[in-house]
């Protein structure tokens, strides 16, 4: 037998080739990422613990170069690498928004440097980082108008909102960067296309850090808290992770601590905050499998729905879950229905009899059996058939990916999306079966 082709020469290799696939490929050989570790060096940084990588599941993100313990410094960025306002305020762009009235918003400030910087390509001192950043973005406001309509309703209706803050930065914008024309030999108009604001725009919404600015005379009176920051903005979310960020002022960096180890050649993560996967993808377009924040959503519509048409009491009781908080964001969850869901479901059921008890309802208490049977009833009903409305969808989806490859992308985020409401909704059924079998 030749050597290196037994079993367990086999096995060994097998072993080191998923070891290999699960802490990525490294990317810094790549030119853009070479030239960006040149541009960071001549802003006085150098980074020993980090290197970029691809990895399945996330894509491009910063792998270990070694073993990092808790409360360790995973990045130290230093201001000079920073874009800002005063980054702005210190441009060409400056003595333009400095006279402008009404004064421009911070954000508008950042994303009309971001266009301009990008327009000028090679000329611009921030291109090494301007090359890093994605062409495109998957958030839902840049979706394909079909591809949204498959999204979750609660989540169509927060992008449609988002949609028009955007249309709102856009529309106010025109004066100012019309007023930007000597600037440019092409008209503004085809530099500062609304495309390209949008691009800006889900830059900065997507990979600026928090770090709040003083208030200057030249903006308008907004929270003045975003910051770009190259190289530290390829590090990757993970709900299950705990980070200390924040500008120190001593050292004029922004610095990331680790509150957990991590180990040579894994991915570093970040946690963006909280968050579940609906505002994962408003917000930064992309979707966490088994994100232990993830829910399904149940809308008043569709509590009202499930209960006998014919309730007397019914505008009273809605009034009472308005009062207290308990008409919104009543959710399944990995756990099963959310106390909130339930609280809801209860107080609605109530019968006429029952109602003089709902204070003792919002207090978790048991008013009866047959009320506790009956929401849970409902609960079923509602998980059932959201079940079937999702399996429905991604059917839809699948379809769609077989007819335009073009779509491909946006539409493998949508599956996920939906695939891990489903995953939910199985088990808030199981849950639920649990529970109502408590009550014959």
């Amino acid at each position: 037998m030749k050597k290196g082709r037994g079993r367990t020469s086999r096995i060994r290799r097998q072993k080191l080739f998923r070891s290999s696939e699960a802490r990525g490929v490294t990317e810094s050989h790549k030119p853009e990422f070479i030239e960006l570790k040149k541009w960071l060096k001549d802003r006085q940084f150098e980074d020993t613990n980090l290197t970029p990588a691809r990895f399945p599941g996330t894509g491009r993100g910063l792998m270990s170069r070694a073993p990092l313990q808790e409360g360790q410094t995973i990045i130290s960025l230093p201001e000079s690498c920073l874009l800002t306002t005063e980054t702005v305020m210190r441009s060409y762009l400056g003595p333009y928004i400095a006279k402008w009235r009404p004064r421009p918003s911070p954000l508008l400030a950042l994303c009309t440097f971001l266009v301009s910087e990008r327009h000028a390509g090679s000329r611009s001192p921030w291109k090494p980082y301007l090359d890093t950043l994605p062409k495109a973005y998957t958030c839902p406001v840049c979706l394909e108008p079909a591809v949204l309509g498959l999204l979750p309703k609660p989540l169509q209706a927060k992008t449609e909102e988002q949609k028009a803050r955007v249309q709102e930065l856009w529309a106010s914008s025109r004066g100012f960067l019309s007023s930007l024309q000597p600037l440019f030999a092409e008209a503004v108009d085809s530099v500062f296309s609304r495309g390209a604001l949008l691009w800006a725009w889900c830059t900065v919404n997507t990979r600026a850090v928090y770090w709040e600015r003083p208030p200057s005379p030249c903006f308008a009176a907004e929270p003045d808290t975003c910051a770009l920051a190259p190289y530290l903005d390829l590090l990757n979310h993970s709900p299950d992770v705990q980070v200390k960020a924040a500008f120190n002022e001593e050292t004029r960096c922004y610095e990331i601590r680790a509150a957990s180890s991590c180990r040579k050649y894994e991915e570093v993560f970040i946690c963006y905050g909280p968050h579940d996967n609906h505002r994962l993808l408003l917000e930064y377009g992309f979707v966490s499998a088994r994100n232990p924040h993830a829910c399904v959503y149940v809308s008043k519509d569709i509590l009202i729905k499930y209960l006998p048409p014919a309730d007397k009491q019914m505008n009273k009781k809605i009034s009472i879950l308005k009062d207290h908080d308990l008409i919104e964001n009543l959710t399944f969850g990995w756990d099963g229905p959310s106390w909130r869901l339930l609280t809801a479901l209860k107080l609605l059921c109530l019968g006429a009899q029952e109602f003089l008890c709902w204070k003792k309802v919002l207090l978790g208490e048991t008013i009866s059996d047959l009320n506790e049977k009956i929401s849970l009833d409902i609960a079923q009903q509602i998980c059932l058939c959201f079940t079937e409305e999702t399996n429905a969808t991604l059917q839809k989806v699948s379809r769609m990916k077989d007819e335009d490859a073009a779509w491909s992308g946006q539409l493998t985020l949508v599956e996920a999306l939906w695939t891990e409401e489903l995953k939910i909704l199985q088990v808030s059924a199981e849950v639920l079966a649990r529970s109502r079998a408590a009550f014959p």
